[in-house]
């Protein structure tokens, strides 16, 4: 063999050699890594809430009636004490079966004759009260010129007053019968008694107007139909003073201070609206989570700052996502959650320093939801691991992921 020859071996031999060696040799470990940062961290509850009106008002039906077609819709603009909302008018008569009408008829022949003997009685009463004027009238003639004694004429004056008493009487039981016959003709009246078109429509119905300026919120029918005494109608509202109503679990709800403000997000547009705590309510309801877990959570209701140019289109129970800010610190050394796991009972990071991964202990103070505050153990602009894995060991190499890509 050549020289040339044993030279070319040895050198191929030397490449595989050289591969093994690389392909056998430990290498980095990629990893993803963090920063330690300085500024503004915030503790923040993320939690969904709902929309809501501040004050909507309900409107009932103040009577039992006949509600006629609605003349407002929903997102229609309404004044207070100018927009009519509702009419309701009386409700329509029933109608009758045979016997209840035969009965009818029959109250009304009935009447008919008691008005008639009523008006018998009342000429009977006049005609004895002309009577008993004209001998009253003789009598007085007669008791002057000493003709009749006194005692004749105070007879002859009582007479006359009993015939004036009984005429007195008969009118009035006249106007009695004749009131009992318009009451039993009424009985009569069916449902077309309602479309009389001679009868004026301001003596018929009754006109709901708007209690306050707004927007019909809803309508619970817009048709016409029969309404009980009660039965909502609609409700207005007024679509700048919103609210946001967030349910929490008690133990976070206790949390939140007084007065607290939340950013509210998720709900459609680009910009963030502002929302400030007005109450928390005392008394906690019980719900089951999706995963069948009783919850014992607690209402807050927010007051939405945000003019309504910044938020168009956001109406009454719309979802929206909130963060209910707990506390804010302006200038704070934090690290990522992601890269903290646990020491014992304290906190550790793997710090990226020379191509290697340095366990250390850090003590932690306040935490959000991302960030947590360092208060010994890290300065600003290391570089930590996010997610280390549990094969991830003191004096590992390891190499950025992202300088990988």
């Amino acid at each position: 063999m050549s020289w040339g020859r044993m030279s070319l071996a040895g050198l191929a031999g030397i490449v595989i050699i050289a591969g093994f060696v690389w392909a056998l040799w430990p290498q980095p470990t990629p990893v993803d890594l963090g920063r330690v940062s300085s500024g503004p961290l915030q503790g923040e509850i993320r939690a969904e809430g709902v929309t809501r009106v501040r004050e909507p008002y309900a409107i009932t039906a103040p009577i039992t009636g006949h509600a006629q077609r609605a003349p407002v819709a929903e997102g229609d603009v309404v004044v207070a004490g100018e927009t009519v909302v509702a009419t309701i008018s009386p409700p329509d008569p029933a109608l009758m079966d045979s016997r209840t009408r035969a009965q009818a008829e029959a109250a009304v022949t009935e009447a008919q004759a008691a008005v008639e003997f009523a008006e018998t009685t009342l000429r009977q009463s006049e005609s004895s009260y002309a009577h008993a004027a004209q001998q009253l009238s003789r009598g007085q003639a007669l008791a002057d010129g000493g003709t009749i004694p006194v005692r004749m004429l105070e007879d002859l004056q009582a007479a006359y007053d009993s015939a004036d008493q009984s005429v007195q009487a008969a009118r009035a039981q006249l106007d009695l019968s004749r009131a009992s016959l318009l009451r039993a003709q009424a009985q009569l009246l069916g449902p077309e008694a309602m479309f009389d078109p001679d009868r004026p429509e301001s003596a018929c119905c009754l006109r709901i107007v708007a209690p306050r300026s707004g927007v019909v919120l809803t309508l619970e029918d817009r048709n016409a139909r029969l309404v009980q005494a009660g039965a909502p109608l609609l409700t207005i509202g007024d679509l700048d003073e919103m609210e946001i109503v967030i349910d929490l679990l008690s133990s976070d709800a206790v949390r939140v201070p007084e007065g607290a403000r939340a950013l509210v997000e998720g709900w459609g547009g680009d910009t963030l609206l502002e929302a400030q705590l007005r109450r928390v309510e005392p008394a906690a309801f019980t719900r089951v989570s999706a995963l069948g877990i009783e919850e014992q959570r607690v209402r807050l209701r927010f007051d939405l700052l945000s003019p309504r140019e910044e938020r168009p289109g956001l109406g009454e129970g719309f979802r929206v996502r909130a963060r209910v800010i707990l506390w804010e610190e302006d200038d704070v050394v934090q690290v990522p959650r992601a890269a903290m796991f646990r020491d014992g009972t304290g906190w550790a990071v793997f710090v990226h320093e020379g191509g290697r991964a340095l366990r250390r202990g850090i003590e932690i103070g306040r935490e959000s939801a991302d960030m947590a505050e360092v208060l010994a153990g890290l300065e600003e602009g290391a570089e930590v691991v996010l997610f280390p894995a549990s094969s991830l060991t003191e004096g590992t190499a390891i190499t950025d992921r992202a300088a990988l890509r």
